[in-house]
């Protein structure tokens, strides 16, 4: 009898002193890993997930799992950043980004972006049962009356207070900061510029600029500067603001600018593209353009006829007309837009300058779709799709602070991952080639 309660004992103790197996809620076996860091492509690994994160990587056996996707040919990238975006209609739009993989979005105000209409878009965001992808966002604009963005979008949704902040003069900026600093933001928008379009305004004086800087660092928050050309660009600098919401319009001679350079260089500013600016405002001279989105079968008809409006073909053509100028390039294509401004981003990259990727939604640039039009761009652009990838979630995920959870598939991070079909560093048109969407580990319902 003794015998047999020492075995029994020692039966206890190998078994409650035995490691357990993880029990994993998803593996993704022998796939094509490219994590979003700029590292080379792994080849035919296992990546697990258990409690909405990754917790391994590797080449082993696979263990027991209730959910195991086979992903022999295929290829792994993370979710994708949309880091300038704009909705007025979040319940259409949302589920559109999830269906091309675009899990997190970067929203930089708008006409119905009050508190309100912020709090339900996080809250969207928040959950993985309907699809929408992670919300960050800006304060609403802060500008002044006759500005951007009221001149240029005329609308009665702007609401000084609500949706919108008109600065009258400087004293009021300190308390204004104090109270947007409260909200769950990633900073506030700022815009400086003087446009876009004709008639020209006064851009927004220095001392405006520098005022919402220093208040914003005082109450432990961020600016992000709307700048639109070098002048904008410099004052943003001068007053010493890191984080810049457009590329487009800023066009940099490093033989000339070099004191520009050098401010550049001292603030190390993070930079959001949107060349989609430039290609959303000549579509409607491309109608098949608009005939390849048409076949995504995702977006409206009314939305896409609007491209063969007169007035909307009149002011493409305008558009395509100045860039002919700017570039004097009679047979100009969108592949020698793409050039010039990707050549420029390519060399600020290599003194350090974080760029990630952003479309600014509007009538030619399609929530979601858009995200992989701007990344085509690059490409066309000279850039490697290693390095595109990179900047539309690992760069993204450094300048929203949250690099420790998103922007890469390595282990301790959100299982916010696509799978393709198709290898994106042939082509980065093969983002598209999507098979799924996760986020959270969990399979989204797209508009398949």
């Amino acid at each position: 009898m003794k015998n047999q309660i020492v075995s029994l004992l020692v039966c206890f103790l190998m078994f409650s002193c035995a490691p357990e197996r993880p029990q994993f809620n998803l593996i993704i076996s022998n796939v094509n890993l490219i994590d979003g860091t700029g590292s080379p492509m792994q080849e035919g690994v296992n990546v697990y997930v258990k409690d909405k994160k990754i917790v391994a990587i590797n080449n082993d056996q696979i263990d027991q799992c209730e959910n195991v996707i086979d992903g022999s040919g295929k290829y792994l990238i993370p979710g994708l950043f949309d880091c300038h975006v704009h909705t007025v209609d979040y319940e259409k739009d949302f589920p559109r980004f999830m269906h091309y993989g675009v899990t997190s979005v970067f929203i930089t105000g708008g006409s119905k972006c009050t508190n309100e209409y912020y709090a339900e878009m996080r809250e969207r965001g928040n959950q993985d049962s309907l699809p929408a992808p992670r919300v960050f966002h800006t304060s609403q604009h802060f500008t002044m009356e006759g500005r951007h963005p009221v001149k240029t979008y005329p609308s009665p949704l702007w609401r000084d207070g609500e949706s919108i902040f008109f600065l009258k003069d400087t004293a009021q900026i300190e308390e204004l900061v104090k109270r947007v600093a409260q909200y769950p933001i990633q900073g506030i928008k700022l815009t400086i510029e003087e446009g876009p379009t004709p008639p020209w305004v006064e851009r927004m004086p220095q001392a405006f600029v520098n005022k919402v800087q220093k208040e914003a660092t005082k109450n432990g928050t961020k600016v992000f500067a709307h700048v639109s050309d070098i002048i904008e660009l410099e004052m943003a600098l001068d007053a010493g603001i890191k984080n810049l919401v457009h590329w487009t319009g800023v066009d940099i001679d490093f033989d000339r600018d070099t004191v520009l350079l050098e401010k550049i260089y001292d603030v190390k500013p993070n930079w959001i593209t949107t060349l989609m600016i430039d290609k959303g405002l000549i579509y409607p001279v491309y109608p098949e353009w608009i005939e390849k989105v048409r076949k995504e079968n995702v977006y409206d008809e009314d939305r896409l006829n609007l491209a063969y409006d007169s007035g909307y073909i009149a002011r493409a053509g305008m558009y395509l007309g100045f860039m002919k100028e700017y570039l004097q390039k009679d047979d100009l294509t969108i592949t020698d837009v793409a050039q010039y401004q990707v050549s420029q981003i390519m060399k600020l990259q290599e003194i350090g300058i974080n760029f990630a990727l952003g479309t600014d939604i509007s009538t030619f640039v399609f929530p979601g779709y858009g995200l992989h039009e701007e990344m085509e761009l690059f490409q066309m652009g000279g850039m490697k799709p290693l390095d595109i990838i990179k900047m539309a979630a690992h760069n993204a995920a450094v300048m929203m602070h949250a690099e420790d959870s998103l922007g890469s598939i390595e282990a301790g991070k959100l299982a916010d991952i696509i799978l393709l079909n198709k290898n994106p560093l042939e082509d980065i048109g093969n983002t598209l080639s999507i098979d799924q969407v996760f986020k959270n580990a969990k399979s989204q319902k797209t508009l398949r």
